[in-house]
């Protein structure tokens, strides 16, 4: 059977650590829904697979596609479905609409040689094929948006470590400071048993009964700093695993500090 220290320690932590989790996921999200990061990041895929770095020709004529963007100057996509995408770039490149001849021969015309070569590929390999070709670029387009999608995740893994140092920071949430002061006061933990895994103001009131926030600032710069410094980055980084993941294991917590209290 677990201490009910530890328990009342481990409930504090991850609650603490949820909290963050859960404050940085929704900035980020407020910062990717103003500043449009999945459309831009879209585009920027599209371009670099497209050869149109400067979104002066192929890609701007796809994304001009009804399938893709009706309002290309008005709002960018988050999301094409690569069938759509398909049957735009090859209703872009063809100048004869349904004369799939001609559309050999304009993407023979390609300048960026690796766009060429690629639709050479797929071109062949569909043996001239119309409905062939669109499941091979379809296909193409899949693979190219998982490295896209990679390139984003690290981007938002990047964002919220930075993210969580700043709200660290700003309310001085010390891991080593919180363990242990919770070490020292368990009860502190007493009050979050029936706190949401949502943000609203029960759950913010319960974070700040935690020991958390500046008594003297600013600190001073000694040997205690150092540690104060490891403990805001080990709190930033427990917001990579999520909020799900710390509230989950709060509960669980909770739960097993629960039966382990019963006689």
């Amino acid at each position: 059977m677990f201490g009910s220290t530890v328990l009342e320690v481990a409930a504090g932590l991850t609650f603490c650590y949820a909290s963050v989790a859960l404050i940085v996921s929704t900035v980020q999200e407020a910062l990717a829904s103003l500043l449009r990061l999945r459309a831009r990041t879209l585009l920027s895929g599209i371009k670099s697979m497209l050869g149109d770095p400067n979104f002066n020709a192929l890609a701007r004529a796809v994304y001009g596609h009804a399938l893709v963007s009706p309002r290309i100057g008005d709002s960018l996509p988050s999301y094409i479905a690569p069938r759509n995408f398909a049957i735009a770039l090859i209703e872009t490149l063809q100048t004869v609409p349904g004369a799939i001849a001609h559309l050999k021969q304009q993407i023979d015309t390609l300048d960026d040689p690796q766009l060429r070569r690629a639709l050479q590929g797929i071109y062949e390999r569909a043996a001239g094929d119309a409905a062939g070709m669109e499941i091979d670029i379809a296909l193409w387009f899949d693979s190219a948006m998982e490295r896209v999608s990679v390139s984003y995740k690290r981007r938002s893994m990047a964002i919220s470590l930075l993210l969580s140092l700043l709200l660290a920071v700003l309310f001085n949430i010390d891991s080593i400071h919180l363990f242990r002061s919770l070490w020292q006061h368990p009860a502190l933990t007493a009050q979050l048993a029936a706190v949401p895994d949502t943000m609203n103001a029960a759950t913010i009131d319960a974070l700040f009964q935690l020991p958390i926030g500046w008594h003297t600032f600013p600190p001073r710069w000694d040997q205690a700093f150092v540690i104060q410094l490891a403990g805001w980055l080990i709190t930033a980084a427990t917001a990579l695993f999520g909020a799900p993941f710390w509230f989950n294991l709060m509960k669980r917590t909770m739960q097993l500090r629960d039966h382990s209290a019963k006689p």
